[in-house]
């Protein structure tokens, strides 16, 4: 393991700085992104933990009135035209207060409520005297509730993306066949992301037509949360881990400001139990996304399918462990988690979300094992993120086989999410 590890990590994480926030990364992200940020948090707590703070603060400003926290706030320093979807696409002003920063108007997994909390647990001193969860606790309560209350569709006491981006997980093959509905966008439009990457390790052009035609209908029927406004309306079962997690940290920040824990509790045990009663499948040892207008699982070897291992008391832990050493992710034996089945014929190693192995995602299931008591395989994913970071640097995501880097240089939350992995030795 290189020496330089944790310096060349922190060299990211400063470089990609944008005086309140952190962009993931230059040319191909100029903007803030919403789980990019929680991540970023985790690796800037041990370096200063007061931009950690900032850096939530920051995205929380930009929080909409109806408690949603946008996926993207956009830098007024950037040119408009350097990211698309830009600000005058999403034309967030007509929803928001006068003066609010430019936003998208589509969201991202909730893991900001743990971000939040191991911030404070790395300088509690410091953010007491900041005032830190004070003021965060009642913008995180307000983002859950708009969750749990404008996100149900599907009547089940699950949360609803309504469009791939919500996942994180863009193109994933779980979303081909709802996204297979959707008429790409007859409107031009000129893809940046292809500037700054190949072709061949970004969605396609028929995807991302269908992608901005949801974002355009659902901007048309100005931000609505209403089942029959959306063609794309999927339960993902990362985005209700991550909710049901963010839960259990909501919790102890209630304990931490003399608040009773008990709704957060109660609220974890809620998803927790709708998860599993939902959207597991004992048969293949996983969970898999639902989609609402059908009601049929999604039944596909998405990576997503493990990420309820971060959720506190899972009942279902043990078959979790058992997909993730099996023959589609053997993760015990290359320690990097593949987004997509290993054996399944769509799997490609190169593109994206279906198949490369992503270092956050490679965290989330390291706090897991660790979670429910697999601290050997744990020790397996963490020395695989921080070999192939040592070897590669900090790419957007790698082959897990070859673990060849692809995607973006210097990406931000991989270098975070290596110095919480380092600091944690």
């Amino acid at each position: 393991m290189s020496l330089g590890l944790r310096e060349r990590a922190s060299r990211v994480l400063l470089d990609n700085w944008h005086g309140q926030s952190t962009i993931p990364a230059s040319g191909l992200y100029p903007h803030q992104w919403s789980w990019d940020s929680a991540f970023i948090a985790l690796g800037l707590r041990h370096l200063s933990p007061r931009r950690a703070q900032r850096e939530l603060e920051s995205l929380f400003g930009a929080q909409w009135p109806d408690g949603r926290v946008p996926h993207i706030v956009f830098d007024a320093s950037t040119p408009a035209d350097a990211y698309f979807p830009g600000p005058a696409f999403w034309q967030s002003a007509t929803v928001t207060a006068p003066g609010h920063p430019a936003t998208s108007g589509l969201i991202q997994p909730p893991v900001h409520a743990l971000a939040a909390w191991e911030t404070f647990r790395a300088a509690p001193e410091l953010a007491r005297e900041r005032g830190f969860l004070p003021r965060l606790y009642p913008r995180l309560v307000a983002w859950h509730r708009y969750l749990t209350g404008r996100r149900d569709f599907g009547g089940r006491g699950l949360v609803s993306i309504v469009h791939p981006w919500e996942s994180g997980m863009d193109n994933s093959p779980a979303w081909d066949s709802p996204l297979s509905r959707v008429a790409p966008t007859t409107s031009l439009f000129t893809r940046r992301d292809l500037q700054h990457a190949a072709a061949g390790e970004r969605p396609t052009d028929l995807d991302y037509g269908r992608y901005v035609r949801l974002a355009q209908t659902y901007r048309d029927h100005g931000y609505a949360d209403d089942l029959a406004t959306h063609a794309f309306a999927v339960e993902d079962p990362l985005t209700n881990a991550l909710l049901a997690a963010s839960e259990a940290a909501l919790a102890d920040i209630a304990v931490e400001l003399g608040l009773d824990p008990a709704s957060h509790l109660a609220e974890l045990a809620r998803v927790r139990d709708a998860l599993a009663d939902t959207l597991f499948d004992g048969g293949d040892g996983c969970f898999h996304a639902r989609d609402v207008h059908s009601g049929q699982s999604l039944r596909c070897g998405s990576v997503a399918g493990l990420i309820p291992l971060v959720v506190p008391g899972l009942p279902v832990a043990d078959a979790l462990v058992k997909t993730t050493v099996g023959p589609r992710f053997r993760l015990g034996e290359i320690g990097l988690p593949p987004s997509f089945d290993l054996t399944d014929a769509m799997f490609e190693a190169t593109r994206y979300w279906r198949g490369p192995a992503w270092f956050n995602i490679g965290w989330l299931l390291w706090r897991g094992l660790r979670l429910h008591g697999e601290h050997e395989l744990a020790a397996t994913v963490r020395a695989g993120l921080l070999s192939a970071a040592d070897d590669v640097g900090f790419r957007e995501y790698v082959d897990p086989l070859t673990r060849n880097g692809h995607g973006a240089s210097d990406f931000s939350w991989t270098a975070a999410v290596i110095l919480d992995l380092l600091a944690a030795a």
